[in-house]
């Protein structure tokens, strides 16, 4: 049996389907499923249980597998290793992130990056769910909370500061609140997430800490669409610094209540890049981290 074989039946338990682990590995599900006919025939036991409703890995099978997936992980690292040593390096990065995240941050680094590293292709899901990364075959993703549990590593990319802002047109249309506790009178825009939608944490430079009910008529639940509608007067939103930076710079949104930091979470914020744990790490995963920590400001 070679390595594709090996990585084959790995695939197929991790992602629980032929057709998942095709997708995964690229293949047709034919070539997934006599890949494991052929490797039970190899071995006479059988490391599946198929049904016409689900497909499980037998006690054998598991056994089997979790001797030969560490050595399968040395093998590609080797491999990698030897590849990157005579050659600049390439593959295939997939990364998921948040729409607003991906739109904001991501995408404008594109061109430098591809222009530093054009052998290495990026899948690019940018998407509002925290999607499996193991089960969906993704190598990053970039979350707003650190990672939960240990079967991922996270490390941190930035520091994100949120602000209280509002447009010129409404301030002029409504008496400017000079307190955090003056949001209790405005029309405040918010998102239905906790915290966002109905009390504000502010924190001045003494370490002084206040919680603001705020409410509004308009509840939104997209972090591009909140903008847009505190950049048309509608109210005060809460907003992380990278979503409105230029709207800042501009005078398109004026922040308020210089001297409070704000947040509707916790105070420690920021963005994670999340892979899952294994021994080795591709050198095009490598470059991407560094990259974004290096960039992503």
């Amino acid at each position: 049996m070679d390595l594709l074989q090996y990585k084959t039946l790995l695939a197929v338990a991790r992602h629980g389907s032929f057709a998942a682990a095709a997708r995964a590995l690229e293949q047709d599900p034919s070539v997934v499923s006599r890949t494991v006919a052929a490797a039970e025939a190899h071995l006479g036991v059988r490391l599946f249980e198929r049904s016409t409703r689900r497909l499980a890995i037998t006690g054998v099978g598991q056994g089997y597998l979790d001797r030969i997936a560490p050595l399968v992980e040395e093998l590609e690292q080797a491999a990698e290793e030897a590849r990157s040593a005579r050659r600049a390096p390439s593959g295939r990065l997939r990364i998921t992130a948040s729409v607003a995240y991906g739109q904001e941050c991501l995408v404008p680094l594109l061109p430098r990056f591809r222009a530093d590293y054009p052998d290495i292709a990026l899948d690019l899901i940018f998407t509002d769910g925290n999607l499996d990364l193991l089960a969906e075959g993704i190598d990053l993703a970039i979350r707003l909370a650190p990672a939960p549990q240990g079967d991922l590593i996270s490390t941190r990319l930035r520091r994100t500061r949120y602000h209280v802002c509002a447009a010129p047109a409404y301030l002029s249309a409504k008496r400017r609140p000079r307190d955090p506790q003056e949001l209790r009178t405005h029309d405040c825009l918010r998102m239905p997430l906790p915290g966002y939608d109905s009390t504000w944490r502010f924190r001045n430079g003494t370490g002084e800490e206040v919680h603001v009910p705020v409410a509004g008529s308009v509840v939104i639940s997209s972090p591009l669409a909140l903008r847009e509608a505190a950049r048309a007067a509608l109210g005060p939103a809460l907003l992380a610094d990278w979503l409105v930076k230029e709207d800042l710079a501009q005078g398109r949104l004026v922040p308020l209540f210089d001297g409070w930091e704000a947040t509707a979470t916790g105070f420690d914020t920021g963005a994670w890049a999340l892979y899952p744990s294994r021994n080795y790490m591709p050198a095009r995963l490598r470059l991407m981290l560094d990259f974004l920590k290096q960039h992503d400001r």
